[in-house]
């Protein structure tokens, strides 16, 4: 048995526009822009969780649950860049933008986008970007919060 080590392995794209949540094409997500360069090592946090709905009665002796609304609690943190291209992230995830951001675990970054694999499709309106307060030895950063929208396909195939 071996470990699978996430290291270089996560792909993270914007994309504006996406037809099918659960099936993502190859084109769009090439036409999307690839932001994974930018994000810090720790700075893809999409946390999902799920309320507790309370099932017990008058004549209960338990407590008992049942599984409620599931949200996300999303953010990326970026490294600001010194040219456009690289700074994109910070000139495109304004407040109020909406789009879709993808993520792809367990392949190769540089292993180009290809039918089957597996991804995750969120919807996604951005909130307002915070700066990162300026640290010794460290890049210039910042935080995109991000609002999932919608109910994500955190199993999507791409076709």
């Amino acid at each position: 048995m071996s470990d699978l080590i996430s290291d270089g392995k996560t792909r993270v794209a914007w994309l504006s526009t996406v037809a099918n949540l659960n099936a993502p094409t190859v084109a769009e997500l090439t036409a999307g822009a690839d932001y994974t360069k930018r994000i810090t090592p720790d700075g893809l946090k999409i946390d999902p969780s799920t309320a507790d709905v309370d099932t017990s009665s008058l004549a209960s002796k338990f407590d008992t649950k049942t599984a409620g609304r599931v949200g996300y609690d999303t953010e990326l943190t970026f490294k600001r860049g010194d040219n456009p291209t690289d700074d994109a992230p910070y000139s495109t995830l304004k407040y109020g933008v909406s789009g879709f951001l993808v993520v792809r675990r367990g392949v190769d970054y540089t292993t180009a986008w290809a039918v089957a694999q597996k991804v995750e499709v969120y919807p996604i309106t951005c909130g307002e970007p915070q700066n990162s307060s300026p640290a010794a030895n460290e890049v210039m950063k910042f935080v995109s919060p991000m609002k999932v929208t919608d109910p994500p396909a955190t199993a999507a195939t791409v076709a």
